[in-house]
C-alpha cells in the first residue's frame, strides 16, 4: 500500500511539474508565434492564414489531415521540392496553424466554402490541382463534385475516402480526441512534439516552430467540431456521382484493407492510378522525393 501511495505521488508530482513547465513554455514561444508565416485573410468575420510560394502555370493546394498541428511546416518537405515548378498554396483551415480557433458550424460545405473565398481574396485563382492528406480527401472530393471547374487534378496523400468511415463510431472519437486535448492542457503533448515525431528534413526552427503551435491549440474545439460533420460528408459524397478528373493516389504502406480501398475508389475513375508507399501516414513526411517526381510526371500528361 505505501509502495502504491509513493508512486502516484510521484506521477502526480511529475504531472504538476510538466504542466508547469508547460505554462512557462507557452509564455516563452508566444514571441515565435508572433512571427507568423504565410498571408492572413478575413473570412466570417475570423482570420484564417494561406501560405504560398513559387510559380508556375499551375497550382497546387495542399489539404492537411484531422488535427495536424502546422499544415504549412507539415507539408514543407514536399512542397520544397514542387516549388520551382508550381505555384503553392497551403490552407490552415480555421483550427489549424496561425487560423483562428471558431466555435461556430464546420460541416465540410462551410469549411470548401471559407477555404476557396480564402484563395479568392488572396488572389490564387483558377484550376487547382488539390494535395489533399488524410480527412482532406473528403473535402477534396467534394470540391471536384461541387465546382468541377476549379479542380483539375487530385493528388490524395494516404487520403480518406467514404468508405474509410463506414464503420465510423464518431463519439469514440470525440473521447479520444477530447482526451488528446487533455494532453495539449496538462503539457502531456509537449512529450509527443519531439524531433524524432516530426520530419527529417525539417530544420531545428521549423520542428521548434511545429511543437510550440501543437501544444498551444492542437486538437482544439474546431478541430474536434469537423469530426462530428464526417458522417453527413460522406453521405453528400455518396449522393452524387464521382469526380470526373484525373486522379493520382499515394497509399501508406502495411495496411491491406486501406490499400484496397484506395484500389476499389481508382476503379470507378476514368483516370485514377494508386502508388502504394512502404512508410507511415505521413505519406508526405517520407517519401516526398519520390512523391514530388510521381507529381511532376502524373501533372505533365494533363497537358
Amino acid at each position: 500500500m505505501y509502495v502504491t501511495v509513493v508512486i502516484i505521488l510521484l506521477l502526480l508530482l511529475a504531472l504538476i511539474s510538466l504542466f508547469i513547465y508547460n505554462r512557462v513554455m507557452l509564455v516563452r514561444e508566444k514571441a515565435m508565434l508572433g512571427h507568423q508565416i504565410g498571408q492572413r485573410v478575413t473570412v466570417d468575420g475570423n482570420s484564417m492564414c494561406i501560405y504560398s510560394e513559387g510559380s508556375g502555370n499551375r497550382t497546387l493546394v495542399f489539404l492537411s489531415g484531422s488535427g495536424t498541428a502546422s499544415p504549412i511546416v507539415d507539408f514543407k518537405p514536399l512542397y520544397r521540392c514542387l516549388n520551382n515548378d508550381y505555384r503553392i498554396a497551403v490552407v490552415e483551415k480555421f483550427g489549424y496553424g496561425f487560423s483562428d480557433t471558431v466555435d461556430s458550424e464546420r460541416d465540410f460545405d462551410t469549411i470548401l466554402r471559407q477555404d476557396r473565398e480564402a484563395l479568392a481574396k488572396l488572389g490564387i485563382t483558377g484550376k487547382y490541382v488539390l494535395c489533399p492528406h488524410s480527412m482532406s480527401g473528403l473535402e477534396a472530393i467534394l470540391w471536384a463534385q461541387k465546382y468541377p471547374d476549379e479542380v483539375e487534378a487530385i493528388v490524395g496523400l494516404d487520403i480518406a475516402l467514404p468508405r474509410t468511415y463506414d464503420n465510423y463510431d464518431s463519439r469514440s472519437a470525440q473521447r479520444t480526441m477530447k482526451l488528446a486535448a487533455l494532453a495539449r492542457i496538462l503539457g502531456i503533448v509537449r512529450l509527443y512534439y519531439n524531433g524524432s515525431n516530426l520530419p527529417e528534413p525539417l530544420s531545428k526552427e521549423d520542428k521548434r516552430l511545429y511543437k510550440a503551435i501543437g501544444c498551444r491549440s492542437a486538437i482544439n474545439k474546431t478541430v474536434r467540431n469537423e469530426g462530428l460533420a464526417i458522417p453527413k460528408a460522406c453521405a453528400e459524397i455518396d449522393g452524387a456521382p464521382l469526380p470526373d478528373v484525373p486522379t493520382l493516389l499515394f497509399v501508406s504502406g502495411g495496411k491491406p484493407s486501406r490499400l484496397a480501398l484506395q484500389r476499389e475508389y481508382a476503379s470507378g475513375l476514368a483516370e485514377a492510378s494508386v502508388v502504394e508507399l512502404e512508410c507511415g501516414h505521413y505519406v508526405h513526411w517520407y517519401e516526398y522525393e519520390r512523391i514530388s517526381e510521381e507529381m511532376k510526371r502524373f501533372i505533365a500528361k494533363l497537358d
